[in-house]
């Protein structure tokens, strides 16, 4: 099953089900704390800049429950977020001699014409459906790199000189 099944997936279960989008405002509210933003966005960056992942695993999250926004909100600030964190840690990467302005460059520009579809499908879908959509999408992250880690250690020869 593939990874883009599994959202569709996901976003039709979510689609069934809207109590997540009920109780969100509550929850957002009763947690705001500007401490957090700030823990977050800090840690977006170090996370973007060492993982490449860009950081919106932390901090959508942190927009929804600390800041209050919606599902919508959060994901869209947190993309507007990335661009200067993103820029600044390409840099970085590129002064060490690990970046890859072609392959870079491709992904980029095929980027672009899939963020405008998934932008135009965030803003038809329930919020819900989005919210349940992101969970599961970190928690195939999770089993799929948990995967590789155990795969890669019961391999012979693995873990190289540190063990």
């Amino acid at each position: 099953m593939s990874l883009v099944s599994l959202e569709l997936g996901a976003s039709l279960v979510a689609t069934a089900g809207g109590a997540l989008h009920a109780a969100a405002p509550v929850l957002a509210t009763a947690i705001a704390h500007p401490t957090l933003l700030v823990l977050a966005g800090f840690a977006a960056g170090v996370l973007g800049g060492m993982l490449g992942i860009g950081g919106g695993i932390l901090a959508v999250p942190a927009l929804v429950y600390a800041a209050g926004l919606g599902q919508r909100e959060a994901v869209a600030t947190s993309l507007a977020a990335m661009v200067p964190m993103s820029l600044v840690a390409a840099a970085r990467h590129h002064h060490y001699g690990n970046l890859r302005v072609r392959e870079g460059g491709l992904l980029g520009v095929l980027g672009i014409a899939g963020a405008a579809v998934g932008a135009s499908i965030a803003e038809v879908i329930p919020e819900s459906a989005l919210r349940v959509s992101f969970a599961l999408l970190m928690i195939v992250i999770a089993v799929h790199l948990t995967h590789g880690v155990w795969k890669d250690r019961r391999a012979p020869n693995a873990g190289g000189a540190g063990g």
